[in-house]
């Protein structure tokens, strides 16, 4: 007895256990950089949302001197900060309502396609088999050709359209996201857990998607992150080829593709603003992408 209250006593009191850290803040911690490019996002979003109030004119407007003629190629001033178009058009106007179209372009085609590629990924590396065969020579093919060259192949059979852009993207992610949901398909499913839930009777879809779908959702947010700089780059290589978003809908990619690439050496800003926008939001979405990719994959976890 004496011993017993001695080891009472002497015993080490239990530390409370600690409350783990938001996401956020582990965010901001771990990655710096991926905490600045969601802020620089996060303003993207808020500039695409808003810009009926933040944009200084029309889009889609001639402005005309006082003689009523346009405004051609007035170089940036107080008036207008990112000068104007060879037809009078507000430049920052423009880049800002263009912010739309490559957002509405991006989070669309990389849903349609990590949501096709998922579900391709989720059937062949379950069934396996001939099926298995089948959708991996498809997925071969289609990943036999550059993105551009089938984008461009897809878009000159049939057209150029914003939907039909949102889908040809979409099908260029469509392959790679497949492959990955597969391989860790082929992993999780011999897990014990699903060996249990097959015996006691549950059937295959309801396995893929109460046992399997929850333990490939990592990979699956990494895929949609890092694709979605991807989408905006391949929606701007397509409108500065002329087969994205047909005018007079401002996007990036096509104002570096008409004015800015004419007006080169006479009015280099129709090109210098355009492109920074591209390459400060593609670069913030692959930072983004990065550090997501770090804080969910536990093999890339830094101590």
């Amino acid at each position: 007895m004496q011993s017993e209250k001695l080891q009472s006593q002497t015993a080490i009191p239990q530390q409370p256990r600690q409350r783990p850290r938001p996401r956020w803040r582990t965010l901001i911690r771990r990655k710096p950089l991926g905490a600045i490019s969601a802020v620089i996002l996060c303003g993207l979003i808020a500039t695409a949302v808003l810009a009926p109030l933040i944009a200084p004119y029309d889009p889609y407007r001639f402005n005309l001197n006082e003689r009523g003629l346009p405004i051609r190629l007035h170089p940036p001033d107080a008036t207008f900060l990112f000068g104007t178009d060879t037809h009078g058009r507000d430049v920052l106007s423009r880049i800002i309502y263009g912010a739309r179209v490559s957002l509405i372009v991006g989070f669309l085609s990389v849903a349609i396609g990590t949501l096709a590629g998922t579900l391709i990924g989720l059937v062949s590396g379950y069934w396996e088999g001939s099926l298995d065969q089948a959708l991996q020579r498809l997925v071969d093919t289609l990943m036999a050709f550059p993105g551009i060259v089938l984008a461009l192949a897809v878009l000159s059979v049939f057209g150029q359209s914003l939907l039909n852009v949102i889908l040809v993207i979409g099908l260029v992610i469509a392959p790679g996201a497949s492959r990955v949901v597969r391989g860790t398909v082929l992993s999780v499913k011999h897990n014990t857990y699903v060996d249990a839930a097959r015996a006691a009777g549950a059937s295959s879809w309801r396995i893929l998607l109460r046992h399997i779908l929850p333990n490939v959702f990592a990979p699956i947010l990494i895929i949609a992150s890092v694709w979605l700089g991807n989408a905006i780059v391949i929606e701007a290589a397509l409108s500065f080829l002329g087969l994205g978003t047909p005018p007079p809908t401002p996007t990036w990619g096509g104002m570096l593709s008409g004015e800015g690439r004419r007006s080169l050496e006479t009015a280099p800003y129709l090109a210098i603003f355009p492109g920074l926008a591209i390459s400060i939001v593609v670069l913030a979405f692959n930072m983004f992408g990065d550090a997501v990719r770090d804080l969910l994959d536990p093999r890339l976890r830094t101590h």
